[in-house]
């Protein structure tokens, strides 16, 4: 495994393990960097779930993604976060 996935991996268990506002800001932080789209939406519900101190372009870059997704699409992510969030 590389670094970089190293400190992914601690920050994903961070975030929902511990449920770390700020693993999950700096996870969401990252798919922005790597110009995710679906994970980027999970992280930023995430984020948004555990209270991160989110910015303008935060929400402008799901918002910009949302844009372009089906309403099933949207529902199936939305899905997907809730069900992550649970466990």
């Amino acid at each position: 495994m590389t670094s970089t996935r190293v400190a992914t991996a601690r920050l994903t268990a961070l975030a929902f393990d511990e449920r770390d506002a700020g693993a999950a800001l700096a996870l969401l932080e990252q798919s922005i960097a790597l110009r995710h789209r679906r994970i980027a939406l999970i992280r930023y519900l995430l984020a948004r779930e555990l209270g991160a101190p989110l910015e303008a372009r935060h929400h402008a870059y799901v918002e910009k993604i949302a844009a372009r997704l089906s309403a099933d699409a949207l529902a199936r992510i939305a899905g997907a976060a809730r069900a992550r969030l649970r466990t």
